[in-house]
C-alpha cells in the first residue's frame, strides 16, 4: 500500500476540523492522531509535524474552540446594535448555542484552561469571555447593573447561561423551552443586579 501523502492544504486547520467533528460527533476518548491522519488522508506521522503528541492536538483544539466562541459571542453584540439588554440577551443565546451544539468541546476547553493557566488556552479563554465582561462594563456605564468587578457580576451572569446550557445538555429542558428560560433568567439577572434607586 503506499505511503500517504504528508501536505494537502493548510493540514494543521484540517486537522484541527476534523479533530472537532470527531469530538462532537464520538467524544474526547476517541481522538487520536493516528485516527485523524487517516481521516484527513494523510500519513500516519504527518500531524506530529503539527502536534507533538495527543495532549498539544488537545490544546490547540481547546484553543481554536475558544476562539471560536470568542467570534461568535463578539458578533452576536454586534449584530444587535447598542442597547445593553438586547446585547445582552444575543450574546447568552449565542454561549447556550455553543455550549450545546459543543457540549464535549466545551468540557475540554475548560479542562484545558485549568491545567494550562496562564498559557495560550487560558490567554484564548479570557479573549473569548472578554465580550461578556465588556457587555458588564456597559451595564455599569449605563446605571443599570450594580457597580464593583465586572469579573464578580458576571460571574453570576455566566453560572445562569452555564446552567442552562447543562439542562439542555442533559435532556432536562427541551430545546424550544430555551428562548423563555433565557428570557427570564436575564430579567431575573438584571433585577437582581440593578443599582437602587
Amino acid at each position: 500500500m503506499p505511503e500517504r501523502p504528508y501536505h494537502h492544504g493548510n493540514l494543521r486547520t484540517e486537522l484541527l476540523a476534523q479533530a472537532e467533528r470527531t469530538v462532537r460527533e464520538r467524544g474526547v476518548q476517541e481522538l487520536s492522531l493516528r485516527e485523524l491522519a487517516r481521516a484527513v488522508g494523510v500519513s500516519h506521522g504527518a500531524p506530529r509535524r503539527h502536534f507533538a503528541d495527543r495532549q498539544a492536538l488537545l490544546d490547540a483544539l481547546a484553543e481554536a474552540g475558544f476562539a471560536r466562541l470568542g467570534a461568535e459571542l463578539r458578533g452576536a453584540v454586534e449584530r444587535v446594535g447598542e442597547d445593553f439588554e438586547t446585547r445582552l440577551r444575543a450574546a447568552a443565546a449565542a454561549y447556550i448555542r455553543f455550549a450545546t451544539q459543543d457540549t464535549a468541546l466545551l468540557e475540554l476547553m475548560f479542562a484545558g484552561k485549568h491545567r494550562d493557566a496562564p498559557g495560550a488556552v487560558y490567554e484564548a479563554s479570557e479573549r473569548a469571555f472578554s465580550v461578556l465582561f465588556e457587555l458588564i462594563e456597559q451595564g455599569q456605564s449605563e446605571g443599570v447593573l450594580e457597580p464593583g468587578q465586572p469579573e464578580r457580576v458576571g460571574l453570576v451572569l455566566f453560572a445562569t447561561i452555564q446552567g442552562i446550557a447543562a439542562l439542555v445538555s442533559g435532556a432536562m429542558i427541551a430545546p424550544e423551552q430555551v428562548n423563555e428560560l433565557l428570557a427570564d433568567a436575564i430579567a431575573h439577572f438584571l433585577r437582581g443586579s440593578r443599582t437602587a434607586p
